[in-house]
């Protein structure tokens, strides 16, 4: 299927590696050009040089701190100077810290807006300018499947994460009809950092095989496996394209039917 993004400039925040990554090469591989983002450089270089390998659009590393305003806007910058447009925007972050709520101090809880919240504001509110001098466009939040289900040892994700729903949701009413905006939630992904976990778990004797770690991580996904970061990519592209012109203010589950909450 023709996505019709051909052409079209992205912007795509924490893309070095995982699932921002994932969304990244995606939309690449459809023909738009793409800035990725991340904070180490090397990574940064290594990701832009393996998405290049199948994209159709140029691609572009531009290394920024999201958390960091001006760095956020220097971001957006970045693809309109290098593109001359944008027309689609992925916010996206890495999860704040594994704890229980006494663990957690207040400072976390600060640290945990800014790198999810804050950074998806600041990114949205230089883009939109530009998302609208091109015609309109598309962006897409990335959160997690916690905005549905609550994760035991995960009260940063669970809590600060639906702001970013509620941002979405508000959006999509006060951008549109030149922009939509809707919301992704990942479920488990086979990703480098769930086979860190896979591994550890392995290491500290938990499972006597890595294949019997792996096992246990899919218990409970309907479709018998973990996502792969290609799966994820291309539902992010889809939302980004012209084929999915009537889809805004929706939020997304993309974990293998393994959530269980009825809306």
């Amino acid at each position: 299927m023709d996505l019709g993004i051909e052409g079209n400039a992205a912007v795509v925040a924490a893309s070095s590696n995982g699932l921002g990554k994932a969304a990244a090469t995606a939309l690449a591989r459809e023909g738009a050009d793409v800035v990725v983002n991340g904070r180490d450089e090397d990574r940064l270089d290594d990701a832009v040089a393996e998405i290049r390998e199948t994209a159709t659009g140029e691609v572009v590393g531009h290394p920024a701190d999201i958390t960091v305003k001006s760095e956020a806007e220097g971001l957006i910058g970045r693809a309109v100077d290098e593109f001359g447009r944008l027309d689609h925007l992925v916010t996206n972050a890495g999860g704040p810290p594994s704890k229980s709520f006494l663990e957690t101090t207040d400072e976390e809880w600060y640290d945990a807006y800014d790198l999810l919240v804050m950074s998806a504001v600041r990114l949205v509110r230089e883009a939109v300018p530009h998302l609208r001098a091109d015609g309109g466009g598309s962006i897409v939040t990335s959160t997690s499947r916690s905005v549905k289900e609550a994760i035991d040892g995960l009260v940063l994700s669970n809590s600060v994460r639906m702001s970013v729903i509620g941002l979405e949701k508000t959006l999509s009413r006060e951008l549109a009809p030149e922009i939509r905006v809707n919301a992704v939630m990942p479920g488990a992904h086979e990703t480098d950092r769930l086979v860190y976990l896979v591994e550890r778990a392995v290491e500290r004797g938990e499972f006597d095989s890595y294949e019997e770690s792996y096992e246990a991580r899919t218990e409970g996904i309907p479709t018998g496996d973990l996502g792969s970061p290609a799966e994820f990519g291309n539902a992010v592209a889809f939302l980004c394209s012209e084929r999915a012109s009537f889809i805004n203010g929706e939020a997304l589950m993309i974990d293998g039917g393994s959530g269980r909450s009825n809306l």
